[in-house]
């Protein structure tokens, strides 16, 4: 049966040739393309003689190392489709004190006059690293069509596995739709998908702005939820499987943001390798990575560490163009949680004293992944495409972020104390004074606040309406050309430069970035990479979003820069009476907060 399909790029999905593919390349370094033909309509590629072709890419390349370690997996074959006359080489390839060393495992000539399969055995290859392979065209007009990594386990050596996908969105009904539509093409209405029968869809609706007449099946379930967030939507995902699972028989939850991009074989792969695992990681979480949407072949993450809120995002940046990327992804690091644009799990872990922390946005997965993951598995082609986050600033989430760090640490960094969030809060307050962003210090200042209020406080608050006055509290950007200031370009590029010299860093530092000497001007600085050189001395400053053209203003005030870094200073010393205090009440009484009854509650259901 098979454990991995090979694949091929698609127009909508992913484009990225060297994803799924190698062309070979001349001397000189120019990739062959006239010998090779690929067809994204009839999902095939044409040679010509002596055309090569590698497949020991992200997509592609089997990870023999995590198949060994994880699943019970013997006798791995690669099954091959071709028309022509090939020579098909079979690689074993590891990386190794960052060198790439390669081994041919097989090396064999095969020839149809028609499009037919055949079948090569991985023999005397090691387990570690990546089984791969090469296709070289022997003849003109030779055909390949695709192919499968298999084994001959015994289907009824499989454990009983179904995914139920969690799916929380908010007003977000085109990529909500647009998923539907791949989910059934390629596996709910797809008997020959091996996850045919194996998959149910739960889907809360936090905007209540999906069409569910229409969207809605006998797999596919949408029921409107009250907008508190990601935790919320989630939390409801949850709660629909195991209060109704008598009926739906889940055994893994797969939390997946609402706006991204899917391969439908990423979901396969999850399914296999949880069909197949060995008893001793039957609590293993499953990770997907996460792809740029705009740079599809860019990593931002495969796993992640909290750091008390330092946030280590693992192997990110990574070109997985690149051979020597797929094969460093091969390497296991400590992980402590994934991130919830796509994260599997049994569904045993989900207990009516064990549901996600009601913290809204930002936290919520990383806090549920240092409760409950012991171990995470990750592997190449399970991943997401997402919008990378510096084209996603909100204002907003200052207040989020720092409020739900305090939460996050006082269930799993009890050492994390005065000292550490003075320095990190008066650091961060002092450059949103320089950057006029006084609204930002005013809801980081406002987070820190209602931590120290307890659990109880947050236990009677409406979520809803919470959010809503923190919106209102944060700055919205807008069309440029409803701005009182004209956006201009060369301006903004200007900004991007960095040359701060020795002397402008003295007359900065002596004059609080300019803050007591006269005004000189306006600037255009980027939204979400903003440096406090941009703002020297300047009167009003527009912070551009280029991803949307959108931009908000701030402007420079002697007296509001004033009473912000007193209020920074008056923090000072609330920290030192109130959080020793505040964190052991969230780890005495917080345990509330993730209860069957408290939630019900909270999202009135």
């Amino acid at each position: 049966m098979e454990i991995q399909k090979i694949l091929f790029p698609q127009i909508g999905r992913c484009t990225e040739k060297e994803l799924y593919f190698r062309l070979d390349r001349t001397e000189q370094g120019i990739i062959e393309e006239v010998k090779t033909q690929y067809s994204y309509e009839n999902q095939m590629i044409q040679f010509d003689r002596f055309g090569k072709v590698w497949f020991d890419t992200y997509f592609n390349g089997l990870s023999i190392e995590k198949w060994n370690k994880y699943t019970t997996v013997k006798n791995i074959s690669l099954r091959l489709r071709i028309s022509g006359k090939f020579k098909v080489i079979l690689i074993n390839k590891e990386k190794i004190n960052g060198d790439i060393f390669e081994k041919t495992l097989c090396q064999q000539v095969i020839e149809s006059d028609g499009p037919k399969d055949f079948i090569f055995p991985f023999k005397d290859g090691s387990t570690k690293g990546m089984y791969t392979f090469g296709l070289e065209a022997l003849k003109s007009n030779s055909k390949y069509y695709g192919g499968a990594y298999i084994t001959d386990t015994d289907k009824n050596d499989l454990k009983d596995v179904k995914i139920g996908i969690g799916i929380c969105t908010y007003k977000r009904e085109t990529f909500i739709e647009k998923n539907i539509k791949i989910l059934k093409e390629s596996i709910l209405e797809n008997e020959n998908s091996p996850l045919y029968g194996h998959l149910e869809v739960f889907i809360a609706d936090n905007g209540k702005t999906l069409n569910i007449e229409k969207l809605q099946s006998n797999n596919i379930h949408i029921y409107p939820n009250k907008n508190l967030g990601g935790a919320g939507g989630f939390t409801r995902d949850m709660i629909e499987m195991t209060q109704h699972n008598d009926k739906y028989h889940i055994t893994h939850i797969l939390l997946m943001d609402d706006d991204v991009v899917i391969e439908p074989e990423a979901l396969v792969k999850t399914y296999l390798l949880l069909s197949f695992i060995k008893e001793e990681f039957q609590d293993s979480f499953i990770g997907g990575a996460m792809l740029r949407i705009d740079q599809q072949y860019r990593q931002v993450e495969s796993g992640a560490t909290w750091n008390s809120g330092n946030l280590d995002s693992l192997k990110s940046g990574l070109d997985l163009r690149l051979c020597d990327a797929c094969l460093y992804n091969e390497f296991e690091e400590y992980a402590e949680f994934n991130a919830w644009w796509y994260c599997c799990f049994p569904i045993d872990i989900v207990k009516d004293d064990n549901l996600p922390l009601p913290i809204f946005i930002r936290g919520d997965d990383l806090e549920y992944g240092l409760r409950n993951m012991k171990k995470l598995i990750l592997m190449n082609g399970i991943c997401v495409w997402h919008e990378p986050f510096e084209y996603k600033y909100s204002s907003f989430l200052e207040y989020y972020i720092m409020r739900n760090q305090l939460i996050d640490n006082a269930f799993h960094c009890p050492e994390y104390g005065k000292k550490q969030l003075k320095k990190t809060m008066f650091k961060h307050c002092i450059q949103e004074i320089m950057f006029y962003r006084y609204k930002n210090v005013e809801l980081y200042l406002q987070g820190i606040k209602d931590f120290l209020k307890g659990p109880q406080w947050l236990m009677e608050q409406d979520g809803e309406e919470l959010h809503k006055k923190v919106m209102s509290a944060g700055y919205k950007a807008q069309n440029l050309e409803e701005l009182p200031m004209g956006f201009n370009y060369p301006i903004y590029e200007k900004s991007l430069l960095k040359n701060n010299t020795l002397l402008t860093k003295i007359k900065r530092n002596l004059s609080f970035n300019g803050l007591f000497l006269p005004s000189n001007g306006e600037n255009i600085v980027p939204m979400t990479a903003a440096r406090t050189p941009q703002f020297y001395r300047k009167k009003r400053v527009m912070h551009y979003d280029p991803s949307v053209k959108k931009a908000f203003l701030t402007k420079r005030s002697v007296g509001t820069s004033i009473k912000y870094l007193a209020k920074t200073v008056g923090m000072l010393f609330e920290i030192s009476l109130k959080l020793k205090k505040a964190q052991n009440a969230y780890r005495r009484e917080g345990l509330k907060l993730r209860t069957l009854d408290f939630w019900k509650k909270y999202l009135e259901i």
